[in-house]
């Protein structure tokens, strides 16, 4: 039986936010917990996991061998993408995370909110450029407008105090790079989805394995692969963090390349976006926040977003439906809706 589109989308969109939300707090608790009980230079007590490169490692080398698994069991179609696109894909998704992770060190807070939120603005403007897009100017609309509210939402003043007042502006051209790697990522799969629609699970195999190589290759020139197993043989219980973040991130990453074969990497980036406004709304009404009014107008903001893209798809697929079939049989790409 085939799932109706909005019905697949809406599945993606939930199994996106609700595994990378356990994803965040076994992170949270590998990242900012300690192991052992030594007295460590600063005065605590336990050993902190500081090893970025090999977390990131080993959750790729587990979607790797997660993706090889489903294909096993459920063979496809031959995968005809030239490599090329994958490496290049590749490195440019792996570029942008570890720019952002590099530039949280030199920029405050704020700064850091608002270059991850306008991740869906690089995505668009390559995709068109690169990937050879095209979008309406509602949809130009609606998904600034997201970006604007969630800025405004998850913008905290209270996160600048205490800065120094001279910055050399290292962290904003880390941030500038990482979301010019965002746009080049996305252009590069909307190439891939035109040149041989790959399916999820293919995407997912092939990027984890460059991935898993390119990473490697790191561990090995910075050393930090063989810290980091002396620091698993050291603590053992660090592992089973590591399956459970491995895990989520597995099945994450599947609804991403799921979202980003039938939707394209524009709808991919609006929900991830939009993942953590609704996460941080969330937490806010159930243990009962006050929200300012700057807060509740981006609040609006993303709704209004939202509600108006989905009306608008509703809207282009009822007149679309009225003309007759195109003769490739294949439905355009500006029919596919941003939300459900």
């Amino acid at each position: 039986m085939k799932v109706p589109e909005q019905s697949r989308f809406a599945i993606y969109a939930f199994g996106i936010f609700f595994t990378y939300f356990l994803y965040g707090i076994v992170q949270e608790k590998l990242t900012r917990g300690r192991y052992g009980d030594q007295v460590q230079p600063d005065g605590k007590t336990g050993e902190r996991f500081t090893y970025t490169l090999a977390l990131v490692w080993v959750q790729c080398l587990c979607n790797y061998l997660f993706a090889k698994g489903m294909l096993t069991v459920k063979p496809q179609k031959e995968d005809t993408t030239h490599t090329g696109y994958y490496a290049a894909c590749s490195l440019t998704y792996l570029l942008a995370m570890v720019s952002t992770n590099m530039a949280l060190r030199w920029v405050p807070y704020p700064t850091a909110v608002v270059g991850k939120s306008a991740k869906p603005i690089p995505v668009m403007i390559l995709g068109v450029l690169i990937g050879r897009k095209s979008y309406s100017w509602t949809r130009y609309g609606c998904v600034l407008t997201i970006v604007l509210g969630v800025i405004l939402f998850m913008y905290k003043e209270s996160q600048i105090a205490n800065l120094p007042t001279e910055t050399t502006g290292l962290g904003e051209l880390l941030l500038f790079l990482s979301l010019s790697m965002d746009g080049l990522t996305g252009a590069i799969q909307e190439r891939m989805r035109a040149a041989s629609a790959p399916s999820g699970q293919q995407m997912m195999l092939s990027m984890n394995f460059w991935s898993t190589l390119m990473l490697g290759v790191a561990m090995l020139v910075t050393g930090e692969g063989v810290e980091f197993i002396q620091f698993g043989l050291r603590h053992s219980e660090v592992w089973l963090h590591l399956f459970m973040i491995a895990f989520c991130g597995a099945l994450g990453q599947l609804f991403i390349f799921l979202m980003v074969v039938g939707f394209g990497p524009l709808a991919c980036s609006v929900v991830t976006t939009t993942r953590k406004f609704f996460t941080v709304l969330c937490s806010v009404l159930l243990f009962g926040n006050v929200l300012i009014a700057r807060q509740w107008f981006g609040a609006l903001l993303v709704f209004a977003a939202l509600f108006t893209d989905m009306l608008y798809g509703k809207k282009q697929n009822t007149a679309t439906s009225k003309k007759p079939p195109p003769s490739d049989g294949k439905l355009k790409e500006e029919e596919k809706k941003l939300t459900s």
